[in-house]
């Protein structure tokens, strides 16, 4: 296994998702209108597109040191939601993170993130970055917290389950590494 398939935080256990997981991704956060309000990704409307997107993540992680990851709780092990790097080069890499809603408010996304900034640091990252819908003031502030700058040029990008196809101007932060 590689050492970077499972990261531990002080509550937290991320981990390399498994095609085993599609039932848990689907049901507790994937499919759910009010997680994936805000998202640039579509919801899943069936446990089929649950499906391509762990086949999708399993070739992230063969192309790239690191790639999406599923949130747990140490306590439990219950699923809390998925975080990552999304990798353009060997040097810039994207992240995000999305909590099933009994999840959110409890610290679990700057946590998360803050995981994310280390391996994307110890893998040698120059820019990580995240876009961020102009109202979704919770994690503007999870961003901050995790030493993210606000960027002056506006991102693009499409919101899926607002204006499916629609390109809009967004937030991005990002952190840069030397």
């Amino acid at each position: 296994m590689n050492k970077r398939e499972r990261i531990e935080t002080s509550r937290l256990m991320l981990r390399k998702p498994t095609s085993a997981d599609a039932e848990a991704v689907f049901s507790r956060y994937a499919s759910v209108p009010e997680v994936t309000r805000l998202l640039g990704w579509p919801r899943h409307g069936s446990i089929e597109q649950t499906r391509a997107f762990l086949a999708y993540c399993d070739a992230e992680w063969q192309r790239w040191p690191a790639g999406p990851y599923l949130i747990e709780s140490r306590a439990g092990h219950q699923l809390l939601g998925s975080t990552g790097l999304g990798f353009e080069s060997a040097i810039t890499a994207s992240t995000g993170y999305v909590l099933a809603k009994e999840a959110w408010g409890s610290g679990y996304a700057t946590e998360a993130l803050g995981a994310m900034v280390n391996v994307a640091r110890d893998l040698g990252i120059r820019r990580l970055y995240a876009l961020c819908h102009p109202e979704n003031a919770p994690s503007v502030r999870v961003l901050e917290k995790c030493g993210f700058e606000r960027e002056d040029i506006p991102g693009r990008a499409e919101f899926p389950n607002l204006t499916p196809g629609q390109i809009t101007d967004c937030l991005c932060y990002s952190r840069k590494f030397a």
